[in-house]
C-alpha cells in the first residue's frame, strides 16, 4: 500500500490532508509531538473529521498510525520508503523538522537510489518551498546535496479549508475529533513536482500557481478579513452574521470582484469561473454551523494591515491592473478602525493613530505613503464607513 507522511496532526494534518491521502488509498503515517495524539491515533488507527453545516456529518477517516516528531531515526525510517510527504505543521515549527527529512532522504538514496520524492508543503509562508528545501539541505551532508535538487520536490499549496474554533464541548467529546468545513479543494504547484503526478483526492495541480496563491491571499483572506472588521463595527460576533447583513455583503462581494478583475487581467482567470469562485466563498462564510467569530477573522490586526498582506497588498494589485479598489478601501478603513482590546495588535495600531493620526500610520504600519492616491482613497473613506456601518445596540 502506498504510504503518505504528514509531518503535523493537527487542524489541517488531520483536518484536511489526511482525509485526501487516505481516500486516495495511502496509508498516513502521522508525525506529531503531542503524545495523547500519537498514543490514540496508534492505538485506535483512526479518527473522525465533522462536517460543520446544517446537518453535521462525521466523516470516519481510517487507516492510520502515527510516530513522534522526536525520534528521528524512526521519523526517517518513515520517510525512507514513503509515496508522499507533506508538512502542515506551521511556519515556526517548519525549521525542526527539517532534520528528519534530510536524514530520511538520505537514507532513501542509500536505499532505492533515484527515486523521486515529493513533499508537499501547507503551510503560511511565502516562497516556503525555498526555504524548507534550504533548511533541509543545511541538515544533509554536502554528497546528498546533488541527490536531494534532482530527486526531492518541494511543492506549494494552497489550504482554503476553514477549520473553526472548536468548542470546550467538542474537545471533551473526542481528543481526536476535528470539526471543518466540507471544502476540499488542494491547489499545487504543477512545475514544483518531480515525476508523474498521482490521483490524489481533492489535489489540483496548477501552472500559474503564484496566481492561486494570490487569488487565496487577495480574494479569500482579503474578503474574509473585509467582512470581520465591518461585522466589528456593526457588532457582531459571528462571521455569518455579517455577510448575512446586505450592506457588509455588498462591500465584502464588491472588493472581492475588485481584486478578482484586476487577477483575471494579470493571471488569466476565466472571469465567470472567479466569479463563481467569489459566490461560493460568500457562501462558505455565511456557513452559520462553522460558527467562526468575527474576532478569529480580523485577529493580529498589524499582520493584516501589513504592505503586502491582503488588504493593502489587495489595493495595490488593483492599481497596478488599473481597477478602482473602491470597496478595498472602505476594507482598509474599517480596519483602521478596529479597536478591539482583546485583539494581540489592534490596541498597539489604535495608539498609534492616536498619537500620529491615520495618514501617518497608513505610512509607517501599512507602507503607503499618506499622500499617495492610494492612501488618500482610504483616508476618504474612513468617516463613510464610520457613519454606514456604526455600531448596533
Amino acid at each position: 500500500m502506498k504510504k503518505a507522511v504528514q509531518f503535523g496532526a493537527g487542524n489541517i494534518g488531520r483536518g484536511f490532508t489526511g482525509q485526501l491521502f487516505t481516500e486516495s488509498g495511502y496509508e498516513v503515517v502521522f508525525v506529531d509531538v503531542v503524545t495523547e495524539v500519537v498514543a490514540l491515533l496508534n492505538e485506535r488507527r483512526e479518527y473522525t473529521i465533522r462536517y460543520a453545516k446544517k446537518t453535521p456529518e462525521n466523516i470516519p477517516i481510517r487507516n492510520v498510525r502515527a510516530v513522534n516528531g522526536r525520534d528521528l531515526e524512526v521519523v526517517s525510517d518513515e520517510i525512507a520508503d514513503a509515496d508522499l510527504l507533506c508538512t502542515a505543521v506551521g511556519v515556526n515549527v517548519l525549521p525542526a523538522v527539517a532534520p528528519g527529512i534530510a536524514r530520511g532522504v538520505q537514507k532513501r538514496a542509500d536505499k532505492f537510489g533515484d527515486k523521486p520524492l515529493n513533499i508537499i508543503i501547507c503551510e503560511n509562508l511565502a516562497h516556503a518551498s525555498e526555504f524548507l528545501h534550504e533548511k533541509v539541505k543545511e541538515a544533509l551532508p554536502a554528497e546528498y546535496h546533488g541527490y536531494l535538487d534532482r530527486n526531492v520536490g518541494f511543492v506549494e499549496s494552497v489550504v482554503a479549508r476553514m477549520v473553526p474554533i472548536m468548542t470546550e464541548e467538542q474537545k471533551r467529546e473526542d481528543p481526536l475529533l476535528v470539526v471543518v468545513e466540507p471544502f476540499k479543494k488542494l491547489p499545487i504547484d504543477r512545475a514544483a513536482w518531480i515525476g508523474e503526478i498521482p490521483e490524489i483526492a481533492g489535489v489540483q495541480a496548477r501552472d500559474n500557481f503564484q496566481g492561486y496563491v494570490d487569488r487565496k491571499l487577495f480574494g479569500h483572506n482579503m474578503g474574509h478579513a473585509i467582512s470581520a472588521y465591518l461585522g466589528y463595527l456593526r457588532g457582531y460576533e459571528y462571521i455569518y452574521q455579517s455577510v448575512g447583513d446586505p450592506e457588509i455583503f455588498k462591500v465584502t462581494r464588491g472588493a472581492m470582484m475588485e481584486t478578482g478583475q484586476a487577477m483575471i487581467r494579470k493571471w488569466g482567470f476565466d472571469p465567470a469561473e472567479h466569479e463563481e469562485f467569489v459566490d461560493d466563498l460568500l457562501e462558505r462564510f455565511g456557513n452559520e454551523a462553522l460558527g467562526d467569530q468575527v474576532a478569529r477573522v480580523g485577529k493580529d490586526l498589524l499582520r493584516k494591515l501589513g504592505p503586502e498582506d491582503r488588504l493593502i497588498g489587495g489595493a495595490k494589485i488593483c492599481v497596478e491592473q488599473g481597477v478602482s479598489p473602491d470597496n478595498v478601501c472602505k476594507g482598509i478603513a474599517a480596519a483602521l478602525l478596529y479597536d478591539e482590546p482583546a485583539d494581540p495588535t489592534a490596541p498597539q495600531v489604535q495608539a498609534y493613530i492616536k498619537e500620529h493620526g491615520f495618514a501617518q500610520t497608513l505610512s509607517d504600519m501599512c507602507g503607503l505613503n499618506g499622500a499617495s492616491e492610494l492612501a488618500q482613497a482610504a483616508l476618504a473613506r474612513i468617516p463613510v464607513v464610520k457613519k454606514e456601518f456604526s455600531r448596533r445596540g
